[in-house]
């Protein structure tokens, strides 16, 4: 141990060379003073037991870096952060810098352990970093097998660590030996107007006056590339100019991989694209079209973004149903396909019964099923075609009035159109805010989503059309714009590709027709306010201004007009007295609306003002966002 100079501590600091000597000193533990890393040895700490440790690296940083990630200016060490700052952060790391910080007054900062490692990586310091061999811990699998930890990602490369790797005991930066070596200059074949160097953000070499960079990875990839997608192997060929992938058909730059066998040049991520997926909205299997035959394509839009496909390069096609995507529009999203490998191209859906009808008891002589069993339902439901009898009836289905033929039950209050009674249990709904959840039934008469808890009584087909529009309305998984309908901001939705016009799912669903005790007659779901006169632009339930850009109800007999949310409250798609099973919870739960004396929520203790769940168990209520 060497007693040294106090490097701006107001006690002298002591040297320590070893980790036994720290420990010795009475201090295993402790963190530098400058950088807050965990101290090892070689270090310096306070002759006065003061708790001031210091990394030998840190204690002896210069007082001005010349940085080669900072060329213009020179790095002035400071002990805190600017007092002009409200706060600081590394621009290497990102982490909040809070003591020692090398400064510009360009607002460049780096904290001290990120500008003297990279400095001695840039200036291949190798042995400044003191780098010492680590082998990464074996952990042995469930079949007994050894295994490496991925324990830490190289700093440069961010890839995960070799076996052998090398780290710096003073700053704790893992690194590749490889990577540590990187020149921080070199000159390359695609761009040979000036020398690449080794960027800090993102560890690329670039150019700044042509604005060019290259992945590290990139600068000398591999020349040959073989890949069980494809039946030969492609080769590496760095051009001058740009190139269009012959899989995905964007824009590639510089490196491209081609296939002389079967002339196409492509990206080197698209050399493993799948050649069959499977979209979980659609029955068939599409097949990447680079490797079908393109003169039986015609013009066709992508069902993804609805842009027309250039199918002289690769999409994904649907022979079946003629039906397209776009490579990158299929594979941006697990949600929206999947890869089915080639051992299992041809599998088969399993075979469960997905029909609702579980028995048809009767049938005339059309065939048509005139009594029948429901799986929503505990008592025969008989076919009538009375609709003037029951119209003022809603379908315990899609909580649409009833409307055409129907099914109902002769010993209570339930109804079905005969379309939804013969929809099947569970189904994809593509325009559903999860878009390509399943619904599934979850008790007599509630539906579930499995991905984002969505409920409804309502099990309605597929809309593309609204009846407010006058041109057909696309589904766009990706959208960023205000619904047309209730003016909300939205990023799922039915929108027009000929004019601004966009409403999102939910109000897709909105019945065209209700009741409500405001007015004796039907109120019709309307568009467009024609009314000039400011006295009709009101709600004639909450007496609040109406927007007439949105849509509302209206009853052309009596002039009654009142908001969507007014008629139909905040739970338009749940009917009340709906039974509902909540997880483990031992009783059945049935929906109600207004309770008298408004009930404490047993979950929230927040009142039950609106729809709430009753259980059978006396005095037991939960609200509806609390299940």
């Amino acid at each position: 141990m060497d007693e040294s100079n106090n490097y701006r501590h107001q006690h002298p600091l002591l040297l320590i060379l070893n980790q036994e000597q720290l420990i010795n000193y009475g201090s295993g533990v402790a963190d530098c003073s400058r950088c807050g890393e965990k101290v090892s040895a070689p270090c310096f700490c306070c002759v006065d037991h003061c708790g001031v440790y210091l990394h030998k690296v840190c204690a002896e940083a210069p007082l001005e870096l010349n940085h080669p990630f900072h060329p213009h200016h020179p790095l002035v060490l400071l002990q805190e952060p600017p007092s002009s700052y409200t706060w600081c952060y590394c621009n290497l790391c990102g982490k909040t810098c809070e003591k020692f910080i090398y400064h510009c007054s360009c607002e460049f900062d780096f904290d001290i352990k990120c500008a003297l490692f990279t400095f001695n990586i840039a200036e291949n310091n190798l042995k400044e970093l003191e780098h010492v061999a680590l082998q990464h811990p074996l952990v042995f699998t469930e079949n007994g097998d050894e295994e490496l930890e991925d324990v830490a990602k190289c700093f440069v490369c961010r890839e995960p660590l070799a076996k052998y790797t090398h780290f710096s005991p003073d700053c704790g930066f893992n690194l590749h030996e490889k990577c540590a070596k990187l020149p921080f200059k070199l000159n390359h074949v695609c761009h040979r107007k000036h020398p690449l160097v080794l960027q800090n953000i993102g560890f690329v070499y670039g150019c700044s006056p042509c604005n060019f960079s290259v992945h590290i990875e990139c600068v000398s990839p591999s020349p040959i590339i073989e890949d069980k997608s494809h039946q030969h192997p492609f080769s590496l060929i760095l051009r001058q100019a740009p190139f269009i992938c012959d899989a995905c058909g964007t824009k590639g730059n510089h490196a491209a991989y081609a296939c002389c066998t079967c002339n196409i040049m492509v990206h080197k991520k698209c050399i493993s694209l799948p050649h069959i997926i499977k979209c979980r909205w659609h029955h068939h299997p599409v097949s990447n079209t680079y490797f079908l035959h393109k003169e039986h394509f015609g013009t066709l839009d992508c069902m993804i973004c609805h842009i027309e496909v250039n199918t002289e390069y690769g999409s994904y096609y649907c022979v079946d149903c003629n039906i397209i995507f776009h490579v990158n529009c299929a594979n941006r999203d697990p949600l929206f396909f999947y890869v089915v490998s080639p051992e299992n191209e041809d599998e088969k859906p399993l075979d469960i019964s997905l029909n609702s009808i579980t028995n048809v008891i009767e049938r005339n002589d059309a065939g048509e099923a005139t009594i029948i069993e429901h799986f929503k339902h505990n008592h025969y439901l008989t076919l009538s075609g009375k609709i003037r009898e029951y119209g003022n009836k809603c379908c315990d289905g899609c909580m649409l009035l009833i409307s055409d033929s129907f099914y109902y039950c002769s010993e209570c209050e339930f109804f079905l159109h005969k379309a939804c009674a013969e929809l099947p249990k569970m189904k994809p709904i593509w325009f559903h805010l999860c878009p390509l959840a399943t619904l599934v039934l979850t008790s007599d008469n509630i539906f579930r989503c499995e991905i984002c808890d969505f409920i409804s009584n309502a099990l309605r087909p597929d809309a593309l059309s609204c009846p407010g529009h006058e041109h057909p309305l696309l589904y766009y998984f990706d959208f960023d714009g205000r619904c047309s309908a209730c003016g909300l901001d939205i990023n799922r939705a039915f929108s027009c590709k000929d004019c601004n016009y966009s409403v999102q799912p939910l109000c897709m669903l909105l019945p065209t027709r209700v009741s409500h005790k405001c007015d004796e007659h039907l109120l019709a779901l309307t568009y467009h306010d024609i009314h000039d006169y400011s006295k009709h632009h009101y709600c004639d339930i909450c007496e609040r201004k109406r927007d007439l850009k949105r849509w509302f109800y209206h009853c052309t007999t009596c002039d009654t007009s009142a908001h969507v949310k007014c008629i139909l409250g905040e739970y338009p798609f749940i009917k009340t007295g709906s039974i509902y099973k909540e997880g483990d919870h031992p009783h059945s739960l049935t929906f109600v609306k207004k309770i008298k004396l408004y009930p404490e929520c047993t979950k929230c203790g927040e009142p039950c003002e609106e729809l709430a769940l009753e259980c059978a168990e006396p005095d037991r209520y939960l609200t509806v966002r609390d299940f």
